[in-house]
């Protein structure tokens, strides 16, 4: 009987230190609320301290990639790790609205932008030939895996326990996979012996200049072509209607039409299940359809489902709802896969370190939208304005995604090859 190959093992770790990490990332919709009612807080204020917290998240990434290189995957996840630990854990003494910044903006947003998504691009590049999109799917639906189990619990502590008991959980999660990472990881199937998953040799690997350097110059060099701008508005645009919008403010903005916020949160764990099987399925058709393809239908699709929303606020869970829920479930991240593919396919060997500055620009949308929401919300007193901007928004992106090309056509496109 033929033995499991090693990078499924070092992959399964990924997809828990991803899961343990995702903890905090499901935490500010259920939060929201209860920080505004125990410290006199606006939405605006909470919500910058989301919007540090998606900035940083997002521009950590291209560097942390570097790091990943010059590190090693393990120390650098697993000191991330720590980071989210320290920071959750320390919210519990807060008592002003600068701490909250420092601890869930700052912290927590250095320590979750240090794995995001280029560590799961960084793990398949180096263990994985074969199924390298069908993994780069699973690896990012464990984001999704980490909402859909704590935000329940989160939501269901908070109401009973209070929040600070919701912040101690979270970083008792991030610690409990620091030793699974540091133990189990490791950093190239050429570390042991192996090589990477449907490779036919070992790869030699150049010593990795400085991790500062790396980054800067690859975005020097990336930013030169129409390509990368495209791929980094279109990501903008992507974290501005999940993250920074859907993901920070559909709890609160449930709760404004009379939904109980552990039902609220409940839906969106909800979306969470079906981002399982949308980022799975849109890994396995990256290997096989052509990825820009799937960016227009994702992000068109997504567009118009938040054109629709607004009207289907209730206090009660009606059942256009829920297929709004399991539509938008479906479409979350499934952006992911056929993104990293792009940036694997255009820039060759520095498509991880690409992709961390495209994951960036996508926390810099998910950032200026998480705020923008909140102060929409408190001078307008509804959040319609953010789903109708969003949608149109989607729409857009998915207009970019048509003109990307994967061949050099012109002597003003710099880039490596292929098609």
């Amino acid at each position: 009987m033929k033995s499991l190959h090693r990078a499924w093992i070092v992959a399964a770790v990924a997809f828990v230190a991803i899961l343990g990490a995702a903890g905090f990332r499901a935490t500010p919709g259920v939060l929201i609320t209860p920080l505004e009612d125990a410290f006199g807080w606006s939405r605006g204020t909470i919500s910058l301290a989301v919007s540090v917290n998606l900035m940083l998240y997002g521009l950590c990434a291209p560097f942390a990639a570097a790091l990943m290189d010059r590190f090693g995957m393990r120390r650098v996840v697993a000191c991330a790790l720590l980071l989210v630990a320290t920071g959750s854990g320390l919210t519990v003494f807060m008592t002003a609205s600068w701490q909250l910044i420092a601890l869930w903006g700052v912290l927590v947003g250095l320590g979750t932008g240090s794995m995001a998504l280029v560590f799961a691009a960084t793990l398949t590049d180096r263990w994985f030939v074969r199924h390298r999109g069908l993994v780069t799917g699973v690896l990012t639906a464990g984001g999704a895996t980490g909402q859909l189990i704590f935000l329940p619990v989160l939501a269901h502590l908070t109401q009973t326990q209070g929040w600070r008991w919701a912040s101690v959980t979270v970083a008792a999660a991030a610690l409990a996979v620091v030793p699974l990472v540091w133990f189990l990881l490791r950093d190239t199937p050429e570390e042991i012996g192996l090589t990477a998953l449907g490779a036919t040799e070992p790869v030699v690997r150049a010593p990795a200049e400085g991790a500062a350097a790396r980054a800067v110059r690859v975005l020097r060099d990336a930013a030169r072509t129409r390509r990368f701008w495209y791929l980094a508005v279109g990501f903008a645009i992507c974290g501005a209607s999940t993250n920074g919008l859907v993901g920070t403010h559909f709890i609160p903005a449930a709760h404004d039409h009379g939904m109980a916020e552990t039902t609220a949160a409940s839906l969106l764990a909800v979306i969470g299940v079906f981002d399982i099987a949308g980022t799975v399925v849109s890994g396995w058709l990256s290997d096989r359809v052509d990825p820009r393809l799937l960016l227009v239908v994702y992000y068109g699709l997504r567009g118009l489902s938040l054109l629709v929303l607004p009207r289907l606020f209730a206090a009660t869970t009606e059942p256009s709802m829920l297929v709004f829920i399991v539509f938008y479930g479906l479409d979350w991240v499934a952006t992911v896969p056929p993104t990293v593919a792009l940036c694997r396919r255009i820039f060759g060997a520095d498509g991880a370190v690409v992709f961390g500055w495209v994951f960036a620009s996508h926390q810099v949308g998910a950032a200026v939208v998480a705020t923008v929401a909140g102060v929409t919300r408190d001078h307008l007193g509804n959040y319609d304005l953010a789903w109708y901007g969003a949608g149109v928004l989607c729409l857009f992106a998915a207009l970019m995604s048509s003109r990307i090309v994967t061949r050099v056509r012109d002597r003003g496109e710099a880039g490596i090859l292929v098609g």
